[in-house]
């Protein structure tokens, strides 16, 4: 039986053994991410060509996008813990399983397909789960830090991440990086094993009368008819929608045509890890900002501005200062509007909340990449990041502009 948490007796969440537990088996989930990723890059490379090496890079994508709502509703009846621990499992075994492939024969690209489709079906519970799994760990006056710490950890995966798996790569080739990254993964098995969770108050409707489409439903009405929650997932898809583009695609078009290279752009995407890292950092240790609602809208006003100005910097040093302005004000909104996601959604709910917001940005906003390529072609850089720095304003004009979500704080 799972032993219960009590929020009030915890205190601070970076004191918390418990939250710490969660907080490394998380960073060691991301860390196998990263060396994951550039592995299957390399590996992909390796065995076709360059084409067929986007298409594996890509094959995670379809599944990740039809199954997470479903995720939301798997998170939610079987509990996020139980959720997260199985799928890193399986991922775990499938990553060791290609590594061990990989180095007892050639096996072309086919294996390396099959891995980022099982890992964008993982991640469709995964990703729901792990969004949920905070408010079931720590009070709810302790989840803007949880944020920051969990923001901190993202930063630090990803900056650690690929210099791990070039050096896998480097001694053993993918298969020791595969394996690297199973390892890691497998780090985090343990902890959350060890991570206590409060229970939900019991759910008094039969289980036959709760099919997994029933439950789906559910969670989108709630979403939809939530005072807070709706608007804040509008807010959150054109922030998103406005913010992908110049910072992937837009920025590689952006330090070509500046003259920057391939270095210049490196030090472009480290300013806006700084000053997301900064953001995250801020939370961490202040742990609440007050009216939260009233700031993530201004936030993500300020840094529409700021992306598009991007645009429009001709010298190196001020673009990397502008990346972290970016950096910072949309980190800031972003860790924000997830407190607020995760404070203001009935527990019950959480997993299907989060995965409608999961589905948002890691589904159908990097839809906009290949839009945003095609129209920097067409008319300009200019003109897209003008109107993607538009589309991000839009958020912010929501989250002003509804009263619920403009009021909005997050507890004491």
């Amino acid at each position: 039986m799972t032993a219960t948490l009590v929020p009030s007796a915890v205190g601070q969440a970076h004191r918390d053994p418990n939250v710490l537990r969660w907080l490394g088996a998380y960073t060691a989930s991301m860390l196998g991410d990263g060396v994951y990723y550039l592995a299957l890059s390399w590996a992909a490379v390796q065995a076709g060509t360059p084409a067929q090496a986007g298409l594996v890079m890509s094959a995670s994508a379809l599944p990740r996008a039809l199954l997470m709502l479903g995720g939301g509703v798997i998170a939610d009846r079987l509990g996020p813990r139980r959720v997260v621990i199985g799928s890193d499992a399986v991922r775990c075994g499938a990553v060791l399983a290609v590594a061990a492939l990989l180095f007892l024969t050639s096996p072309g690209l086919w294996p390396l397909a099959l891995l980022a489709g099982v890992f964008g079906a993982v991640d469709a519970v995964f990703l729901p789960a792990v969004g949920a799994l905070p408010p079931r760990i720590t009070g709810k006056d302790q989840l803007a830090r949880v944020q920051g710490m969990r923001g901190l950890a993202l930063r630090s995966a990803n900056v650690v991440g690929a210099p791990l798996g070039g050096l896998g790569v480097a001694l053993g080739g993918a298969p020791a990086a595969f394996a690297l990254a199973g390892a890691l993964i497998a780090v985090s098995v343990p902890l959350l094993v060890s991570v206590r969770v409060r229970d939900l108050p019991r759910d008094d409707t039969p289980r036959a009368a709760r099919t997994a489409r029933s439950d789906l439903r559910a969670g989108l009405r709630y979403v939809r008819r939530h005072r807070v929650l709706g608007p804040l997932m509008l807010a959150i898809a054109l922030g998103d929608l406005g913010f992908v583009g110049p910072l992937n695609v837009g920025l590689t078009l952006l330090a070509d045509r500046r003259g920057w290279g391939a270095p210049g752009m490196g030090w472009v995407l480290a300013g806006f890890g700084t000053g997301a890292g900064a953001a995250s950092l801020l939370l961490a240790v202040r742990g609440r900002l007050p009216r939260a609602g009233l700031l993530a809208g201004c936030a993500i006003l300020a840094g529409s501005v700021a992306v598009g100005a991007l645009a429009h910097v001709p010298a190196l040093p001020a673009a990397v200062g502008t990346a972290a302005l970016v950096g910072l004000l949309t980190g800031l909104s972003g860790a924000l509007c997830g407190a607020l996601l995760q404070t203001q959604a009935d527990p019950a709910y959480l997993g299907r909340v989060t995965s409608v917001s999961s589905l948002v940005s890691l589904g159908l906003t990097p839809l906009s990449m290949p839009l945003a390529a095609a129209a920097a072609g067409t008319w300009g850089l200019g003109p897209v990041y003008a109107v993607s720095a538009a589309v991000c304003g839009l958020g912010g004009v929501v989250a002003l502009a509804v009263p619920g979500l403009r009021r909005a704080e997050l507890p004491d």
